[in-house]
C-alpha cells in the first residue's frame, strides 16, 4: 500500500510536515474553496501540487496522490435537467487533473449529507474522544428538533418513545450540540446548515427513491467513466456513511450489490470503489475480506478505520484501527494478496481513516476536524504499517 494521510489544505492544523514525518509519501487533497459544480481549473490544481511538492528538495516527497473529493452536484443526484452542464464541468476538471497529473478521483453520492454522526467526542475506555452515531439520539433530531414531515415512518415506536423521553430531559446546550452535530457540513468544512435550509433540501428528494437515485448515478458515471478510462483516472466511489437511509433520503451504495449494480452499469476499470472498511463495516453483512478478494482489480484507494456496533447493533462509535468490528488482519491480507497477484504491479493508496482524539490533540484543546487530528491518525497508521509489513513477511 502507498501510505498517504488526507489534508483539507493551507487551512489545516495538520501540516504537510506533520504529514511526511507520519512516514507517508502521498496526499489525499481537495480545492475545498472551489464552490460545487464549478471547474477546476489547471492554474487552481497546479498550485495545490506546488504548495504540496514546495519542500521535496529538502525532505522526504510528497506528492499529491488523491483527489478527495471532487463532489457531485445535487443537480446530478437530482437527475435534473442542468445535471449536463454540471457533468461537463466535472469532464473538464477531470481533463485538468490529468493534465497535472493527478489521476485518482474520490467521489460519493450520499444526497444532501456525505456522513453523519450524533456525537464529535465521545469519550473511550481509555480516556481519547471518537465519533459516534446513535440511532436514538438521531431520531431525536429527526422527529423533535427538525421534525421532518413523515419522520415517524422512519422509527418504531419504542425508539419515537425513548426519543422524547431524552428530548425532554435535554438542556438547551445538548440541543444546540446534536443539532450542529447532525447538521455539520462537508468534511473541511465549519459550516453547518440551517434547520429550515436543511428541511428545504431534504424535501427536493421527495420524489426521488432507490430507484430514482441509482438511475442518477448510473447515468453520471456513464457519462464520466469512459473518458476517465481515456485519461488514465481512476474514479472511486465512497460507500454511504453510514451505510443505510436517513431522514428519508436513499442511500445506494451500502453493500456489496450495490457496488456490482454500479460498476456493472460501466463495466470499465476507471470506474472503481474507495473500500472505506468503517463504512461499510458498519454493516455486519458486507465481506469485507471476501469484498476486496473478489473486486480488488476495482478498489483504487482504500480507507482503513474499524467501528464498533454497540448493544444496539443500530449505535456504533469508531474503534481504535486494530480493533472493533472489522478484522482488520483479513482485510489488509486480502490487500496484499491483490498487490502480489501476477500482473498486477500496483500498490493501492491507503489513507488511516478518523483516529481518535487523543494524547495533546486533546489535553491542549488543539483545533482540529472531527476524526482528523495529527496523533489519532499518527497511531492508526503505525499500526497499519507494522501489520501491513507483519502480513508481507509472513507470505515470503
Amino acid at each position: 500500500m502507498i501510505h498517504t494521510m488526507r489534508w483539507f489544505g493551507p487551512k489545516d492544523p495538520v501540516s504537510l510536515m506533520d504529514i511526511r514525518q507520519a512516514g507517508c509519501t502521498g496526499v489525499v487533497s481537495a480545492l475545498h474553496q472551489i464552490p460545487v459544480g464549478e471547474i477546476w481549473s489547471k492554474e487552481a490544481i497546479l498550485e495545490r501540487i506546488q504548495i504540496i511538492e514546495a519542500d521535496n528538495q529538502q525532505y522526504s516527497p510528497l506528492k499529491w496522490l488523491v483527489v478527495e473529493s471532487l463532489p457531485v452536484h445535487e443537480d446530478i443526484k437530482k437527475g435534473l435537467p442542468s445535471r449536463d452542464l454540471y457533468i461537463e464541468n466535472y469532464k473538464t476538471s477531470l481533463r485538468n487533473l490529468a493534465a497535472c497529473g493527478v489521476t485518482i478521483v474520490c467521489y460519493n453520492f450520499m444526497p444532501v449529507l456525505d456522513w453523519s454522526r450524533t456525537k464529535l467526542n465521545y469519550t473511550m475506555p481509555d480516556g481519547s474522544q471518537a465519533l459516534r452515531f446513535v440511532w436514538q439520539d438521531f431520531a431525536l433530531f429527526d422527529l423533535y428538533i427538525l421534525r421532518r414531515p413523515k419522520a415517524k415512518n422512519d422509527y418504531t415506536q419504542e425508539v419515537q418513545e425513548a426519543a422524547k423521553a431524552k428530548f425532554e430531559q435535554m438542556t438547551a446546550d445538548e440541543l444546540k450540540e446534536l443539532t450542529n452535530t447532525v447538521l455539520l457540513g462537508l468534511p473541511g468544512s465549519e459550516e453547518a446548515f440551517s434547520l429550515t435550509t436543511f428541511q428545504g433540501l431534504l424535501d427536493n428528494y421527495s420524489h426521488i427513491g432507490d430507484a430514482e437515485l441509482r438511475a442518477n448515478l448510473y447515468y453520471f458515471i456513464q457519462q464520466i467513466a469512459p473518458l476517465a478510462q481515456e485519461l488514465g483516472v481512476n474514479l472511486c466511489i465512497h460507500p454511504d456513511d453510514p451505510p443505510k437511509s436517513l431522514l428519508g433520503l436513499p442511500r445506494v451504495v451500502s453493500t456489496e450489490s450495490d457496488l456490482v449494480q454500479l460498476m456493472q452499469a460501466c463495466d470499465v476499470t476507471a470506474n472503481g470503489i474507495t473500500f472505506c472498511t468503517g463504512s461499510l463495516g458498519v454493516r455486519e453483512d458486507n465481506d469485507l475480506a471476501g469484498m476486496i478478494t473478489r473486486w480488488g482489480h476495482r478498489i483504487h484507494f482504500l480507507h482503513l478505520r474499524t467501528t464498533k456496533r454497540e448493544e444496539n447493533p443500530l449505535n456504533f462509535h469508531e474503534a481504535a484501527h486494530l480493533t472493533g468490528d472489522v478484522d482488520m488482519y483479513e482485510v489488509v491480507k486480502a490487500v496484499v494478496l491483490e498487490e502480489n497477484k501476477k500482473g498486477a504491479e500496483r500498490q493501492i493508496p491507503m489513507r488511516p481513516d478518523h483516529g481518535h482524539l487523543m494524547l495533546d490533540d486533546l489535553t491542549n484543546g488543539k483545533k482540529t476536524y472531527p476524526g482528523y487530528s495529527a496523533i489519532g491518525r499518527l497511531k492508526g497508521l503505525a499500526e497499519l504499517r507494522g501489520l501491513e509489513l507483519g502480513i508481507k513477511r509472513s507470505l515470503l
